[in-house]
């Protein structure tokens, strides 16, 4: 049961000395606690006291010493990955889901990132991978891949025996290893689609999640260029959620709007290219301005 636990992240039982926990307020708030015996939680209503909440079950409510009223979680992965120390900008929640559902991060499946942030989303990989799975992280930046580490191990509870993390530029230290999957969350991810399609295994999914128009056009019209993929595809994810109260039922103000773009594609067999896709450009799309990957010779 402990192995399984770590390989989750999901902690079951009474809550712990150690462990992380959010306490919500009444207005819905949510702050991030590490548990500690004899330790205080202060807020401007008062102070919650950490024992009132160590080896009792999560779910419950406690008040502050000025009589507000928390309810006591543990964090969902999602929330967790909002609220974590980082260092680089981490994915969200909605940009991780679709990232996993669009790439098909399936058990069992090998997968390179790059980068890996704050590890927002190798948390999210590392768990849709599994036991079998095997998960290579390069990161270039060592401050960066330290922030990552410690909270990948404070979300699993130890370092998932599944997870390489490399301190390394993946263009000068790729190994030769098959895959089953790439994602990318770096400034130039159209600077790695030769390398790694070396190493994408025929149907691997190629994934890049960039966060301008820029680097989009970019990334699509190279995996275009290349010639090895199917077309690429181009998404975004907009989340909404709503004010229900009685008869005001409405849209919330708080909308998550553009955060990045999912692109993907899939690796065809050595030697093959995809059928010619039949498309009408937009007029001037290739003019004189264009810079792209297509205007290149050869």
């Amino acid at each position: 049961m402990a192995e399984q636990l770590q390989l989750s992240g999901v902690r079951i039982g009474l809550l712990q000395a150690g462990e992380r926990i959010s306490l919500t307020d009444p207005k819905g708030r949510r702050h991030s606690v590490v548990l500690s015996v004899g330790g205080p939680f202060h807020t401007a209503k008062g102070a919650v006291s950490h024992d009132d909440l160590i080896s009792r079950p999560e779910g419950i409510v406690v008040s502050s010493t000025g009589g507000t009223q928390f309810l006591a979680m543990r964090p969902l992965l999602n929330e967790f990955t909002v609220s974590m120390p980082r260092g680089a900008a981490v994915v969200y929640p909605k940009d991780a889901a679709q990232i996993l559902m669009e790439a098909d991060i399936f058990p069992g499946a090998r997968v390179l990132e790059a980068g890996a942030g704050s590890g927002a989303l190798t948390c999210s990989l590392l768990r849709a991978i599994g036991e079998g799975g095997r998960l290579i992280s390069y990161e270039r930046r060592e401050d960066f891949a330290a922030i990552a580490r410690r909270n990948v191990e404070n979300f699993f509870g130890a370092s998932p025996p599944s997870w390489d993390l490399r301190v390394a530029d993946l263009l000068k230290s790729l190994k030769e290893e098959p895959l089953d999957r790439v994602v990318l969350d770096m400034l130039a991810p159209w600077d790695c689609v030769a390398a790694l399609a070396e190493l994408l295994l025929p149907g691997g999914v190629f994934c890049a999640y960039v966060a301008t128009t820029t680097q989009l056009a970019a990334t699509v019209e190279t995996l275009r260029v290349y010639g090895g993929f199917t077309e690429p595809v181009a998404t975004e994810s907009l989340v909404r959620a709503w004010h229900i109260e009685g008869l005001a039922v409405r849209p919330r103000h708080d909308m998550v709007g553009h955060t990045g773009f999912v692109i993907t594609a899939r690796r065809l067999a050595p030697g093959f290219t995809a059928p010619l896709r039949k498309r009408r450009p937009a007029r001037g799309a290739y003019g004189d301005d264009y810079k792209g990957p297509r205007s290149q010779p050869g």
